[in-house]
């Protein structure tokens, strides 16, 4: 991303459009949930992933708070004037953010403006900068909790970390990790793995997702491991929801 992208969405200039992919109820291919993901575009009106930006070790962790604070304005905004209670939505969320004042500050005026009950929210835990405090992060899922919101844990399977994760944070769902995704339908292990995990949340009644579904092959083996609901290219490719800038009140810049 270049540096002028960059200085552009930090003063609040840059546009975000915040896209949604669908997520479906395999046995009866009902959409069950909308993940919401903030795009920036760039000078040539391009739509472009946040993710590499946060993922970007040079990126300042002042830089990495801001941004975030603004795709999660942007996403909210756009549940308030959009969203429905027909369904869930997904939020993703970057652990560290939970760290700043500035987002407890606006998260209550977040909630307030949602047209459907704060319960079909659900706070999507990220890891490209992950918390190293699991009891903090415990703590914060607790008081995420304690608003009516729901939270999930996202990668399950991309590493240890995310297995710790799972088993302190007690999610309400667990997304299974692309890389246990890819592939499924030729290596049984993966599929043996998604079956073991889709009966452990369908025991502690968490939901359980398999994201980064791409090919039918996939798909099929997917449903055949007994996964309830999946995500991917396959069933539907992000949508923009509102291509207009928003910009991030003063009080959610303050760390």
């Amino acid at each position: 991303m270049s540096k002028g992208i960059l200085k552009r969405l930090l003063s609040g200039e840059g546009a975000i459009v915040p896209h949604v992919q669908p997520m479906y109820r395999l046995r009866d291919n009902r959409m069950v949930a909308q993940e919401y993901l903030a795009q920036l575009q760039d000078e040539a009106g391009i739509a472009r992933s946040v993710g590499p930006i946060l993922q970007d070790p040079a990126l300042a962790p002042q830089d990495r708070l801001a941004l975030d604070l603004r795709f999660l304005e942007a996403t909210f905004a756009t549940l308030a004037q959009h969203g429905s209670g027909d369904y869930l939505h997904f939020v993703n969320l970057e652990p560290v953010s939970l760290e700043a004042p500035g987002f407890w500050t606006c998260l209550p005026r977040w909630l307030e403006s949602l047209p459907f009950p704060v319960e079909c929210v659900v706070m999507e835990f990220t890891e490209s900068q992950g918390m190293d405090d699991l009891e903090a992060l415990q703590n914060y899922a607790k008081r995420l909790r304690d608003t009516g919101l729901r939270v999930a844990v996202d990668d399950l399977g991309a590493g240890v970390a995310s297995l710790t994760q799972m088993a302190r944070l007690a999610p309400d769902f667990i997304k299974a990790d692309r890389s246990l995704v890819e592939q499924v339908h030729r290596r049984p292990y993966q599929a043996a793995l998604l079956n073991a995990l889709s009966h452990f949340a369908r025991h502690m009644c968490i939901g359980f997702i398999a994201e980064g579904i791409e090919t039918l092959e996939e798909l099929e083996a997917v449903m055949d491991a007994d996964v309830p609901w999946g995500q991917g290219f396959i069933l539907g490719q992000p949508w923009p929801t509102r291509p207009r800038p928003i910009a991030l009140p003063t009080e959610a810049s303050e760390n």
